[in-house]
């Protein structure tokens, strides 16, 4: 199996309790994309994304556009490796 894009973005600032993960959830049903969202303890929330590097690309700036006014900070990582998600979940 090809390898695909894989990034992992945490974000921080006001990302909890805001409806961030469902609107990611949203968002992700646009985009040709396979992960899961989820609320860290410390407060921020975890996103775990992988497709194509243009559909990874396009769905976490489009998250990052929905959800602007409450993420303070993004921090991103990515890598290509093989496929390890099916779907997009909360957890």
């Amino acid at each position: 199996m090809a390898d695909v894009h894989h990034e992992t973005a945490i974000f921080s600032g006001h990302v909890q309790g805001v409806g961030f993960r469902y609107t990611t959830l949203q968002v992700a049903k646009e985009f040709e994309v396979a992960g899961f969202v989820r609320n860290l303890a410390d407060g921020r929330v975890r996103l775990e994304v992988e497709g194509t590097a243009a559909d990874v690309a396009a769905f976490v700036a489009a998250v990052e556009e929905r959800m602007h006014g409450c993420i303070r900070k993004a921090e991103r990582t990515s890598v290509e490796r093989p496929p390890q998600f099916r779907g997009f979940a909360i957890k």
